[in-house]
């Protein structure tokens, strides 16, 4: 089904998404993993790839990056990015602000993410 390119829609977490819509969410340096799993598979057989994601890190710093700096999983591959701060649609002129979360500024959301972010009309997510 996959490998076919049967998947209208795959969601998958990221460590890392960057504004050209790469991802990264497979490995960390130095940290012994098993191997990457279905997801290259997912992101090359989707028709549409939706990521939800801590919008930071633990340390507070940006997992929206301008490049991403883990290995990659898919390049140009992500349609759509969902953190608990923001909705982010992934278009040929980079990361676009649609949606914010209630009680969450458009300000602190650029402060936030490393990404450049395109940003027009953004309204609030539905409760």
């Amino acid at each position: 089904m996959v490998r076919g390119g049967h998947i209208d829609l795959t969601i998958l977490g990221a460590m890392e998404v960057d504004q050209d819509g790469n991802l990264a969410n497979w490995m960390v340096p130095g940290k012994m993993v098993k191997g990457m799993g279905g997801a290259m598979d997912l992101v090359a057989g989707a028709r549409r790839v939706v990521v939800t994601m801590l919008h930071t890190a633990k340390d507070g710093t940006s997992k929206i990056l301008k490049k991403c700096t883990l290995p990659l999983t898919g390049k140009n591959v992500v349609d759509l990015i969902i953190t608990e701060l923001a909705v982010m649609e992934v278009t040929p002129q980079g990361l676009k602000l649609i949606e914010r979360a209630p009680g969450v500024t458009v300000d602190e959301i650029l402060k936030s993410t490393d990404a450049e972010l395109r940003v027009e009309e953004v309204c609030e997510m539905p409760v």
